[in-house]
């Protein structure tokens, strides 16, 4: 994503320029056999906090290196290029660690996010459940106070890092009859009694980024609760659901340049009858394609980018960052691995991989079909 140089700094361009080369040497070579074994991206993350990326999204006061939301989108971007997996752990921690900016107390600020800037705490977020996918307003997942805490009761799903993470931000009802006014959110430790995460859910794709059932029946002291006062987790998760979009686009971007990277070289290199496949017209034009479609994408991330930076409400820009990001990066990824014929169908290359891994891009952080309700409620408002 070079061509968003313009809008970086040169500090800024030389964290990108550092990081795609920590990339390049130490996470994408992983990438086959991480999707082959399965192993959690542990590694890889010590290696992305060394780097700095751990803390990416935070400003400085919180342990971050406080960089732009359009160099953010870069370099998640980078990680993502190289390896799906460990970009889906990190912006996993993203979402847990934006909750804590967003709507922790100045003590749980200056307790968690240090740490999680330095991989030393590893979060995740705790939204989704069963029966509560595309609308909190009906999670099941109770805390109801006692006499020196509260009580959380619920399952979720789907949680990334869930079952690995050092804490989750956990989402619960506190007031049944206020409905999204009645969700508040609570930091729950990990090896907190009564907290028992599942095994890893055997996934189709990202098979590296690990996502979990928590299965949730503790006793959380009164400072567990996030922020000063109940009621505030539904406005607290939107905001970091807007983060996170972009976060997810930016995932999509970096997995289908390599989608296109791959592609294009075999194009040039690939010779049927004396001549090359990037001399045929046909597969000219899907390129020429593919392209259109990623930069169209880019755009919009990176508007969404700015409108973040600039403190704006950016729902909606986000929403169609993300829509046009995972639906574009799924049709790159899928010529790419129709240009590499029978061979892209095998594991020797990486299309195949990078195509499963953006199939759940369309679905999680809010499936295509919500995106499409924002953007038309806002343009029916």
């Amino acid at each position: 994503m070079t061509d968003l140089d313009h809008v970086l700094t040169e500090e800024e361009r030389l964290f990108c320029d550092l990081l795609e080369r920590i990339v390049d040497e130490r996470i994408a070579p992983l990438a086959t056999g991480v999707d082959e074994s399965g192993t959690f991206v542990h590694d890889q993350l010590a290696v992305l906090a060394e780097a700095g990326m751990m803390g990416a999204n935070l400003p400085e006061d919180a342990g971050g290196p406080g960089i732009s939301a359009p160099a953010l989108l870069r370099a998640v971007a980078i990680v993502a290029g190289g390896c799906g997996s460990t970009a889906s752990a990190l912006t996993a921690h993203y979402l847990a660690t934006d909750s804590i900016l967003i709507g922790g107390t100045g003590a749980q600020k200056a307790d968690l996010l240090p740490k999680a800037a330095t991989g030393e705490a590893l979060g995740a977020f705790g939204l989704t459940e069963p029966a509560a996918g595309s609308d909190p307003a009906d999670m099941k997942t109770r805390a109801t106070r006692t006499g020196d805490g509260w009580h959380l009761k619920g399952t979720k799903c789907f949680i990334s890092n869930g079952g690995v993470s050092d804490f989750v931000v956990v989402y619960a009802v506190t007031d049944p009859e206020a409905g999204h006014r009645g969700i508040s959110a609570f930091i729950l430790p990990r090896g907190t009694p009564g907290f028992v995460p599942g095994p890893p859910e055997r996934t189709m794709g990202l098979k590296g980024g690990h996502v979990f059932t928590l299965n949730i029946d503790c006793h959380l002291p009164a400072e567990a609760l996030l922020g000063e006062a109940e009621g505030q987790g539904f406005k607290t998760a939107m905001k970091v659901l807007d983060n996170g979009r972009v976060e997810v686009a930016a995932q999509c971007l970096g997995m289908a340049e390599a989608a296109l990277g791959a592609a294009k070289t075999y194009a040039r290199d690939r010779v049927i009858g004396g001549e090359a496949l990037a001399a045929k017209q046909g597969i000219r034009w899907m390129l020429a394609d593919m392209g259109l479609e990623l930069q169209a994408a880019r755009l919009m991330a990176l508007e969404a980018a700015r409108q973040r930076d600039l403190g704006n409400r950016f729902s909606t820009a986000a929403a169609m960052a993300k829509l046009k990001a995972s639906e574009a990066a799924g049709h790159v990824a899928d010529a790419a691995l129709q240009i590499h014929g029978g061979y892209g169908y095998t594991r020797d290359f990486p299309l195949e991989r990078i195509t499963r891994d953006l199939r759940i891009m369309r679905i999680y952080e809010g499936s295509s079909e919500i995106q499409r309700n924002i953007i038309a409620g806002h343009m029916l408002a």
